[in-house]
């Protein structure tokens, strides 16, 4: 193991060792103890065995991440951009934090501005500061992952239910693909 070890070599400073990088390495101290005991070396063997059919069913969960997240892409893209806006062009609060409408006046169970003089206007950055979205390959995949550990996805169901599209279709999928993950 080569460590390169930065060294000021100033005029006018004298010269001292940054000794962190070396700090660093005593974490790998404790692999010494590995070789030392057999019973220890036998669980880390088949622990590292373990580790290539775990690769398998990574790249599938991720494989099964990156479909949900262009189906995602294709439905519901831009979706989570309307709020309630009054007339002076700030968002409606009408809970502590503002969330999607629908500009669509015959979406079932879509949310509409009732409160007079709003308008749904396309101008919010979305949930989470624009990160639950469906906008690129790369939100769409953290908010599929969000789904598929069921950690938040109701929320993330509410938002797309608020904007009138047909939401349980694609979500129970969600939802089932992560108990066949957790199972």
């Amino acid at each position: 193991m080569v460590t390169m070890l930065p060294l000021d070599v100033t005029p006018s400073s004298t010269s001292t060792v940054d000794l962190r990088t070396l700090r660093a390495v005593r974490v790998l101290r404790p692999l010494k103890l590995v070789s030392g005991i057999p019973s220890l070396q036998v669980v880390l063997k088949s622990i590292l065995c373990a580790m290539a059919p775990l690769l398998q069913i990574g790249l599938l969960v991720l494989f099964a991440i990156v479909i949900f997240a262009i189906i995602g892409l294709e439905f519901y893209s831009g979706i989570f951009h309307s709020a309630c806006y009054n007339p002076v062009g700030e968002i409606i609060n009408l809970s502590e934090r503002p969330f999607p409408c629908s500009n669509k006046s015959s979406s079932t169970g879509a949310y509409n501005c009732d409160v007079p003089g709003t308008v749904c206007l396309n101008q919010w950055i979305g949930p989470n500061y624009g990160i639950t979205s469906f906008d690129n390959i790369a939100f769409a995949m953290i908010t599929v992952f969000q789904c598929i550990t069921m950690e938040g996805w109701t929320t993330v169901m509410f938002y797309v239910s608020l904007t009138g599209d047909n939401v349980f279709a694609l979500h129970s999928s969600y939802g089932s693909l992560g108990q066949m993950q957790v199972d």
